[in-house]
């Protein structure tokens, strides 16, 4: 078995405002939510620890995008780069960072970053989410690419369910976003999982099949437990030498949360179990990085809501990193 990565746990958020790969506005208003959440229940996690705040390109939402299948992939280009160094930089500084991000679209940046800290480590990523996430510019429904961050990671095109005719420029962009940092793929297939996703294409779902990639849904998560669904993953990653864990806030149930996010899925996980998954991973020695994305206080009917919970599950990861 491969020995546990061990770090020292020094804590150090990373607020990532872009919001350039979503289909609705808004996103990047929610890092700033979850912070103002902190600061009206008089909690200062942002005050005990290092804030640093990544560069956005939300201008580009002022201007026309020209990648019809790949919206405004120049600025994620320049997005996943940044990332890509701002994450290693702190993991090279023995941190733990702690992302805030608006959309998903950014979290490939996010894997590179953790790649170019560990070139020679084995990523494990535990992808907690309504949506899969695994289209390409040659599949994508809609073109915007916050539903393509892993397929990035992956390294792969699904040119076996092409249904789109990309434009050369486009094409020569989505290798480069796969090629940040300077290794193509970043993870394999079989170390990553999903919880919770029931939200998904066909050409995503050729994708899952074809790999053998595992789909902890809600209905198991329900019929078997917390504990034993993470006994399933830790056993399925085991070989692993360092574990990646992204949380997006549309894997919970809208109706026991609120509908402050852009995509929101109904019938996903309570805020608990949430809590447990998220516990859990924050045990794990092979942790080194979870991200929140996607909360969207111009969507919350409920004045904030998806901010406090999130703020919630914040809280209990940081407490779990510093027993």
């Amino acid at each position: 078995m491969v020995a546990k990565y061990a770090m020292s746990k020094n804590i150090v958020f990373l607020i990532n405002t872009s919001e350039i790969t979503a289909g609705t506005r808004g996103a990047s208003l929610g890092p700033n939510a979850v912070i103002t959440a902190a600061r009206k229940k008089g909690s200062f996690i942002f005050g005990e620890h290092p804030v640093e705040k990544i560069k956005n390109l939300n201008e580009l939402l002022d201007q026309p995008t020209v990648h019809q299948f790949a919206k405004r992939i120049d600025g994620l280009v320049e997005v996943y780069s940044v990332l890509n160094s701002k994450v290693a930089s702190v993991l090279g500084n023995n941190e733990f960072p702690i992302i805030l991000a608006a959309d998903h679209g950014s979290a490939g940046g996010t894997i590179a970053g953790i790649k170019s800290a560990f070139p020679d480590k084995r990523i494990g990523v535990v992808w907690i989410d309504a949506h899969a996430d695994i289209h390409t510019p040659y599949t994508t429904p809609s073109g915007n690419m916050h539903g393509m961050p892993l397929a990035t990671a992956l390294g792969i095109d699904n040119l076996e369910c092409q249904k789109n005719e990309v434009a050369p420029e486009t094409i020569s962009l989505w290798n480069q976003l796969k090629q940040i940092g300077g290794v193509s793929p970043k993870i394999n297939p079989q170390d990553l999982v999903y919880i919770a996703v029931r939200d998904t294409e066909l050409q995503e779902d050729n994708v899952l099949s074809r790999f053998n990639i595992e789909n902890y849904k809600v209905a198991d998560v329900r019929s078997k437990g917390v504990s034993e669904i993470v006994k399933a993953i830790d056993e399925k990653l085991k070989d692993c030498d360092c574990i990646y864990v992204s949380f997006d806030v549309d894997s919970m149930d809208p109706e026991l949360t609120s509908h402050g996010t852009g995509t929101p899925v109904a019938d996903g996980l309570t805020p608990d179990e949430a809590k447990a998954i998220l516990n859990h991973f924050a045990n794990n020695d092979k942790t080194v990085c979870v991200e929140f994305v996607e909360v969207n206080p111009c969507l919350d009917e409920k004045i904030n809501t998806m901010a406090e919970v999130t703020l919630d599950l914040v809280e209990n990861i940081v407490q779990t990193l510093k027993k």
